[in-house]
């Protein structure tokens, strides 16, 4: 039967020190870079919904 309760080669990473400090000092920079660049997508929505809602509104205003 295989031993299966002692470490037989495998590196567990989270165990790593640095890379855990690694992991933990990039962590709020990546998040501020996905807020960001959620900016400019907010913007290109609102964009969208003014332009539809300014057609249906020529739109509405020529059928009347």
């Amino acid at each position: 039967m295989a031993n299966t309760q002692g470490p037989q080669g495998n590196h567990d990473p989270a165990g790593n020190t640095q890379m855990f400090r690694a992991f933990v000092d990039e962590g709020p920079q990546g998040r501020r870079q996905a807020a960001a660049s959620s900016g400019p997508r907010i913007g290109l929505i609102l964009g969208v919904v003014v332009a539809v809602a300014v057609v249906a509104a020529v739109a509405w205003l020529a059928l009347k």
